[in-house]
């Protein structure tokens, strides 16, 4: 337990990876951590798209993101260069998809925490993988039929640090 809570308490978002690709086990134990998560109804509905850093569908990705907002060109990509990216997808008719996606995850977070990895839990594609190139995309990526994106994160091994983000208890709480 206490493992799980420091893992909690000092992970923050990764936005600088090193070219460092992960290893098998490394990849295998946050796919496991992903898949163990729990669902509503014990759905199981959520499925991952492993996609390395170098695969051109980021960029696409990126394009179109970037199309969207206006943007011309970024210093940064979304997924910040890391070795791989995870696509959450999940029951377009399932009404707690979402939320079943967004508790994966956290799993997943959490064991790259554990492993010494860092990670970015990204939602910024959404716009651009739930768009008008959405058939295109869930092709691409392979979603299984009846899925769209819900939520990414992208992990490797850390090439920056950042604090662990502060908060504060009496106004984030309320005891009734």
């Amino acid at each position: 337990m206490v493992e799980v809570l420091k893992a909690m308490e000092q992970r923050s978002s990764t936005r600088g990876f090193t070219e460092e690709k992960l290893t098998k086990d490394e990849l295998d134990s946050l796919l496991q951590a992903g898949l163990q998560a729990p669902t509503a109804a014990n759905k199981q509905e959520v499925h991952i798209t492993v996609v390395d850093g170098s695969n051109p569908i980021l960029t696409e990705i990126e394009a179109t993101k970037n199309r969207q907002r206006g943007v011309e060109d970024s210093s940064d990509n979304f997924y910040y260069n890391a070795p791989v990216v995870l696509l959450l997808s999940a029951s377009k008719s399932f009404r707690w998809s979402s939320v079943d996606a967004g508790i994966a995850v956290e799993n997943i977070a959490l064991a790259a925490e554990g492993l010494g990895l860092g990670s970015l839990i990204i939602g910024s594609v959404k716009d651009a993988l739930c768009g008008e190139d959405r058939e295109y995309f869930e092709t691409a990526l392979k979603f299984p039929e009846g899925h769209e994106f819900k939520i990414a994160i992208a992990v490797g091994h850390k090439a920056v640090s950042k604090e662990p983000h502060d908060y504060n208890m009496s106004e984030n709480v309320t005891y009734l």
